[in-house]
């Protein structure tokens, strides 16, 4: 496989995974990291990285021992579209997919939560990304009052057993919750006001979740340290800078492809025969 030679940017805060029963920093400042690196040296490792990616992601596809499923999650205007166009732009189309998830249909409705959810995980050899996914179920269900305490705190098992299923049947799992501080979601939801190709996003939901903030932090605090798993990690991305961003999370999977050691099948000698002989 071509080697794409990649520029690691020194950073005073790695991203890390987060450990199971330890308490996760959601606070305004972790939104940031004030010794990242200029945006103009920022921009150009990540360019290098996906470039990197983008042969990390031939070979696995060719390989097909894996799916790669990355979770991304964030409040509203944290990045996620951003993250997509940004870091799944370096991919061959043929080999990704994108799932996003609203609120349930009737029909899904009428499911188990997770119904809808395995659907869409990629098949092996695919990379694949959910834009929000099943942890709206222990999230937004829980802060807007959807469904009863009960219903909604037996789901963390029942996600747990779930990514351990995928994990156990070679999907790689990586989950990434994009964290912004109040002011900055504020000064890019007023924008979206002024901006036509972004103001159609523009919702009275959103409205009404940055009214519960408090409630969210203590939703996802919960969910990120009680489904943080070694088969399944969980990273807090600082997101306020979103050249950090999409560098930290283009490093994370550049770190998770190499990890896999993608590499071509060899051609069976049938076929080599018949092409030596082809006139």
């Amino acid at each position: 496989m071509k080697q794409v030679p990649v520029q690691r940017v020194p950073l005073a805060l790695a991203l890390e995974a987060v450990h199971e029963q330890t308490t996760v920093s959601l606070g305004n400042a972790a939104a940031r990291v004030d010794s990242a690196p200029d945006k103009k040296v920022l921009e150009q490792a990540t360019s290098d990285l996906l470039a990197r990616l983008a042969a990390l992601q031939d070979a696995f596809h060719a390989d097909g021992r894996h799916a790669l499923l990355l979770i991304l999650q964030g409040r509203d205007a944290s990045g996620k579209d951003g993250v997509i166009k940004s870091v799944y732009g370096a991919f061959n189309p043929t080999g990704v997919q994108v799932a996003a998830f609203g609120p349930p249909t009737a029909l899904e409705l009428r499911h188990d939560f997770l119904w809808r959810v395995h659907q869409v995980v990629p098949p092996r050899g695919m990379i694949g990304v959910f834009n929000r996914s099943h942890y709206e179920d222990v999230l937004a269900v829980r802060v807007r009052q959807l469904a009863p305490v009960s219903v909604w705190q037996a789901r963390f098992a029942q996600i747990n057993h779930f990514e351990e299923m995928l994990h156990a049947n070679g999907v790689v799992i990586r989950k990434c919750f994009l964290h912004i501080s109040q002011d900055e979601q504020r000064a890019r939801l007023l924008a979206r006001l002024d901006d036509p190709t972004k103001n159609w996003k523009f919702r009275v939901e959103d409205l009404n979740d940055r009214a519960r903030w408090d409630d969210y932090t203590e939703a996802y605090r919960e969910a990120l340290t009680r489904c943080s798993t070694p088969d399944a990690p969980w990273f807090v991305v600082p997101a306020d800078n979103k050249a950090l961003r999409n560098y930290l999370v283009a490093r994370m999977l550049v770190d998770t492809l190499e990890s896999l050691t993608p590499s071509y099948p060899a051609m069976q000698e049938a076929v080599r025969t018949a092409a030596r002989n082809f006139t």
